[in-house]
Formats: structure tokens, C-alpha cells, sequence
């Protein structure tokens, strides 16, 4: 191994990083609940648009260190779009080969992110199909399959050093609940979650994690029945979360409390959002906002006070021939009616019915 080239690579990657902010926490002004304050951590501000930029730089960060990276080595990836756009950063960066295997259905915006930073797709029908054929085109290719649904929870550090976690933490510290009472998160590795949870627990914190999983995917039954060989036919239609297998980086001993969201809440969810923010957020942070706002919305009921922070995971600006079209939405998620409903009178009461 050219321990040199190594070397150089790793100075790349934190000199990058060194270059960054952190991403904000934005405050929603949400009257309607006196005394519970719900947060979200903008992902979408780090250079690649998303949460999976700091996946993506633990993650090679962690295959040069062991060994499993070196010149001239192309990288693979099984990714719905997010990380692989990360990824193809990274390997740019480094002078890397990139190669982002995914389903044929990922949104358009996404490839064309990959392409740009010069990586190349790879296209299977289905999300099931992923994992099997970015191992063969490292096999044929004699490169790395980087594998973030396994190795997502090993490589980030959850006793701190900036992750997400310590993030929020830190930037909570001067708001009227600076501890949360919960933090919400859905799962596409796991490896967020499993960093936020292990994170909670490390600092002793009274703080709870709650887990939210779109339909067709199986990391809400595995948190219930403990069965790992647990699978699904279909694939998720909220792109980046959800799985059709419990990925290994997904780790329940963290997690106290798990909801499955329907995915036309989500997209509700992420319509209503925009009218507060002014912009648009992609799927899961629909997922992830309206999970939130069910526990505010028994917090409120049960007379409880507090804060809740949850992630915007990326713009919805990827998203415009998809879920912010009215016709896709119409012909794959359905009727979106029922939950707007439930938003508005959100609106009026804090209550979600």
C-alpha cells in the first residue's frame, strides 16, 4: 500500500472539512404549542445537500484507514441517490473512480448530481437488487465496495468529535428546553440513528429517540419481533429511507420508540412545512417532521413541556419532477387530502387527529 498516498488522502478529506460549517438549527414558530419547541437540523447546507455528507466522509475516512482504499482504487456504491451524491464528492476529491449502483426510480436531480461531480450510475430495477451487484462490480473491477448499510454505525464516532449528535446538543444549549425530550430520526443505513442513539446514552442524557419508518420498508417489524432475516417485496417511495432488509448498521438497542408514518403524511407534511419556512424539503424530512409532530402533539395532551428536534435531510429542490409534482404524487403515493386536512386543523388546535 503507498502509505503516502494515504496519507494525502486523509489531509484532502479534513482540510475539506475544515472548510465547512456546521449546519444550522431551525426554530419553527408553531404557536399553537406553548411550551414545546420543535427544531430541525438543516443537512441540506453542507456542500454536497444533504445529511449523507458526513456519512460519506466517515465512511472513506474509514476505508483509507483500513487499508481498503489506495490509488487509482474505484469505489462502488449501493445507494437510492443521497450518499452516493456524497460519495462521488469524496471520490472526486481524491481522484477516485466512482460508481453509484441504485434503482432505476431514483429522482433524475440526484444522477445528474452524481454525474457532475463525475461519478457514473448504475442502474437495478429493484432496491433489493443493490447490494448483490455492487459486490460484483467490485469483484470484476478489483475496487471497493464502500457498503454504507454496514459499515454506517462503525465508521462515524458517536462519543462525539462533531458528529450530528454532539451537534445538536451543543447547539441547544441556550434554548428555553436546551435538553430534548426527544430527537426523531428515520432510518435509510441505520447509521444516523444508531450515532444519535449510542450519543443519548453516552452522555447520560434524559433525552429519548424515536425512530420513524415509511411504508414498505421493515426496520419498524424488526424493532418489534427481533427477527434480522425480516424482508419486504416492495421498495420504499420515500427516497433515501426505508429498507427491504434490516440493514446491519440499524442497531434497535438505541432506539425507544419506533412509529410507522404513512408515506401521504410525508408529503403532506413537507407541503404544509414549506409554508412555514419557505422552502422546500425533501421526502423523509416529511417523515421525520410529521413524527415529531405526533409526540408534540401528545406532549400537549398529556400537559408536558419541552423541545423536540428532528433533521431536514436535504432540498426538496431534487425533488421538483417527483413529490413537488402534483401528477407523480397522484400516480405513487395517492391521495394526500386526508393528511393536509390533519395538518390544518394542526393548525388550530396543535392536535394531530
Amino acid at each position: 500500500m503507498d502509505q503516502s498516498w494515504v496519507n494525502q488522502a486523509i489531509a484532502k478529506i479534513e482540510a475539506d472539512y475544515q472548510r465547512s460549517a456546521d449546519t444550522h438549527l431551525i426554530k419553527l414558530e408553531l404557536p399553537m404549542l406553548p411550551g414545546i419547541d420543535i427544531y430541525l437540523k438543516d443537512e441540506s447546507t453542507h456542500p454536497t445537500g444533504s445529511l449523507k455528507h458526513r456519512l460519506a466522509r466517515s465512511l472513506f475516512l474509514y476505508a483509507l484507514c483500513n487499508g481498503w482504499i489506495t490509488q487509482d482504487t474505484p469505489i462502488i456504491e449501493s445507494s437510492s441517490g443521497s450518499t452516493a451524491v456524497s460519495e462521488a464528492y469524496f471520490a472526486r476529491l481524491l481522484g477516485l473512480p466512482f460508481i453509484a449502483v441504485m434503482p432505476a426510480s431514483t429522482a433524475k436531480k440526484k444522477i445528474q448530481q452524481i454525474e457532475f461531480y463525475g461519478g457514473r450510475c448504475h442502474f437495478v430495477e429493484h432496491s433489493s437488487q443493490i447490494y448483490a451487484e455492487s459486490q460484483r462490480l467490485a469483484d470484476e473491477l478489483s475496487g471497493h465496495y464502500m457498503d454504507q448499510f454496514t459499515y454506517a454505525e462503525r465508521a462515524t464516532d458517536w462519543r462525539g468529535n462533531n458528529n450530528i449528535a454532539n451537534s445538536i446538543f451543543e447547539q441547544m444549549q441556550r434554548e428555553p428546553h436546551p435538553v430534548p425530550s426527544w430527537i426523531v430520526m428515520s432510518p435509510g443505513t441505520g447509521g444516523t440513528s444508531a450515532t444519535i442513539g449510542r450519543y443519548i446514552h453516552y452522555q447520560c442524557a434524559k433525552t429519548k429517540l424515536c425512530v420513524v419508518d415509511p411504508e414498505n420498508s421493515v426496520f419498524y417489524d424488526y424493532y418489534h419481533s427481533g427477527d434480522a432475516s425480516i424482508s419486504c417485496a416492495g421498495a420504499s417511495r420515500i427516497e433515501g429511507i426505508g429498507r427491504p432488509r434490516a440493514e446491519p448498521s440499524f442497531i434497535p438497542g438505541v432506539v425507544d420508540h419506533m412509529v410507522k408514518i404513512d408515506d401521504s403524511a410525508s408529503i403532506a407534511t413537507i407541503y404544509w412545512l414549506e409554508t412555514l419556512i419557505g422552502r422546500k424539503a425533501g421526502p423523509s424530512t416529511g417523515t421525520n417532521l410529521y413524527g415529531a409532530l405526533q409526540l408534540a402533539s401528545e406532549m400537549q395532551s398529556n400537559g408536558q413541556t419541552g423541545s423536540i428536534v428532528t433533521l431536514l435531510c436535504d432540498s426538496g429542490e431534487r425533488y421538483l419532477d417527483t413529490y413537488y409534482d402534483s401528477q407523480w404524487v397522484d400516480e405513487h403515493i395517492g391521495d394526500i387530502s386526508l393528511y393536509q386536512a390533519k395538518l390544518a386543523a394542526f393548525n388550530q388546535t396543535g392536535h394531530l387527529e
